[in-house]
């Protein structure tokens, strides 16, 4: 897949945005442990960042995918990752189901504010003892009249302290654990929701993470997404797209190699740059190389993804192995840093600490091994 014109317009018009409105202000949001969500995707919204590829009737602007991972790949020059995360989990993990399959009204309601930047929205499908298992997920969502009665919780939810609505995934019948879960919208506010607190992460600081509680909260069952029972199979489609996004987010592993390549050229040991060494050469040439293969690997899934077909077992490849070089580029980076890349707050520290959620989030590393294998044909479906 080679960008277009208007693939490389919009890149930079977000890498503009990154070094006005973001990049100032990530030393401050890690500090503080928290980012102005409304804030920030107002102004988003207002430029249309939040609403590439949603439907043009909502206010988005109705691109294919691939304007998508673009974006992804310039949210590079973000100087952390948790704000890239949550941007993510606004416009690729929270409301692609509702932009397919939610109702003309819920979209009115929820999807055209979420696009416009004003509502921020978090995804609820993990709990305490299901996270990469997502089939087995304890939340209920009862019928009771009209409504839903909700009670459970979810854990790791990114930008759960600030949002507005919850993308909920939820047991709704009893039976086979892929056929009795439905996806709702759930307002933050309703009765009942509780924020448990925000949780203190080894990395991704700038980006809020909250545990949330759900006791007796009553929803409209007009705030479905889609039909009722297919809340797993719903997740399932969500998550190539998940896979080509962090597959694209891993790219900024290329800027964290140019910054340290810049450093090792300026810092002076035994009387010359460390750039100069030979084995440094050979090191940052191969993970460059490991960089690109990325790439490579990400391009073309997301074509064939455009292109109609399915991409489960190379959208799973590429979120393992971007995961990986991701973590590779930023350990070696903080090695040839020395003492500096040590230090808490440089931006190569930062990445190398950002970069471990990679192979934990949105499906782990051995859950991704395990789909490769399954679509192999070396690994029983049951397993």
């Amino acid at each position: 897949m080679i960008y277009t014109e208007q693939h490389l317009q919009m890149q930079e018009s977000l890498r503009r945005f990154i070094e006005s409105e973001i990049n100032p202000f990530v030393d401050e949001w890690e500090k503080n442990e928290i980012f102005p969500a409304h804030e920030l995707f107002k102004k988003m919204g207002d430029l249309g960042f939040l609403g590439v590829t949603k439907p043009v009737e909502y206010g988005g602007l109705g691109l294919d995918y691939s304007y998508s991972v673009a974006m992804a790949e310039a949210m590079g020059a973000i100087h952390c990752g948790g704000i890239p995360m949550a941007i993510g989990v606004q416009t690729d993990m929270a409301t692609p189901a509702l932009a397919r399959f939610g109702s003309d009204e819920l979209r009115k309601e929820f999807l055209a504010p979420s696009i416009a930047g004003d509502y921020v929205a978090c995804l609820g499908v993990s709990e305490v003892g299901a996270g990469s298992d997502v089939a087995s997920i304890k939340t209920t969502a009862r019928k009771d009249g009209d409504d839903y009665v909700i009670n459970g919780g979810k854990m790791w939810t990114t930008n759960g302290t600030q949002a507005d609505w919850i993308c909920l995934l939820a047991i709704t019948s009893e039976g086979n654990p892929h056929r009795n879960k439905t996806m709702m919208v759930v307002p933050m506010k309703s009765k009942g929701v509780e924020i448990a607190k925000k949780l203190k992460k080894a990395g991704m600081n700038s980006s809020d993470t909250a545990q949330i509680f759900f006791d007796d909260v009553r929803i409209p069952q007009r705030y479905r997404i889609g039909e009722e029972g297919m809340g797993f199979t719903y997740q399932m489609m969500q998550f190539q797209e998940e896979r080509l996004f962090a597959g694209a987010k891993s790219m900024g592993a290329d800027h964290i190699l140019t910054e340290t390549i810049n450093y090792l050229r300026e810092r002076v040991a035994f009387g010359k740059p460390l750039l100069d060494n030979q084995y440094i050469h050979y090191k940052l040439a191969e993970l460059k190389a490991e960089v690109e293969a990325v790439r490579s690997l990400l391009h073309r899934a997301t074509k064939l993804y455009v292109e109609g077909n399915d991409v489960t077992q190379l959208a799973s490849m590429l979120k393992l192995k971007g995961a990986r070089m991701s973590r590779e580029v930023s350990d070696w980076c903080v090695q040839f840093c020395g003492g500096m890349g040590y230090v808490h707050d440089t931006r190569v520290n930062r990445a190398w600490r950002d970069s471990r959620l990679g192979s934990i989030g949105g499906g782990a590393d051995e859950i991704m091994l395990s789909i490769i294998a399954k679509t192999m044909g070396i690994m029983p479906r049951g397993h």
